[in-house]
């Protein structure tokens, strides 16, 4: 097997977008954006076009927290992060859009950790 290159990736990005567009329900969507040194996650109304709450491993509210912005434990607080934020601004329900990474590891993390604090997909 042939690995992740990346025109596959982006690709794979695209049609998750796509499709969880071409689904839309009211709900909003909680995206992630995974790099090799942060985790970030931004609930996101596609409606109106328009990011409601963002949180990441480099928000003030961790700052100091996390001894690396990389890990499964950013990741976790980062889930728990925008969970609290959604929470404070009356947000619930939402969809999760795993930016075309795989469902493991510290994308799994931050969604664990958002259901757990209390959002809804």
């Amino acid at each position: 097997m042939q690995g992740l290159t990346l025109e596959r990736f982006q690709y794979r990005q695209s049609r998750t977008r796509r499709n969880i567009r071409e689904r839309i329900t009211g709900r909003l969507r909680l995206s992630v954006c995974r790099t090799l040194k942060h985790i970030y996650a931004q609930l996101i109304d596609d409606v109106k076009n328009q990011t409601l709450v963002a949180a990441s491993s480099l928000s003030p509210e961790l700052a100091g927290k996390l001894k690396t912005g990389g890990d499964i434990a950013a990741a976790e607080a980062v889930g728990k992060l925008i969970a609290e934020k959604a929470l404070a601004k009356g947000l619930k329900q939402v969809v999760f859009d795993r930016g075309g990474h795989v469902y493991h590891g510290r994308v799994k993390a931050l969604a664990e950790a958002a259901r757990k604090a209390g959002l809804d997909f």
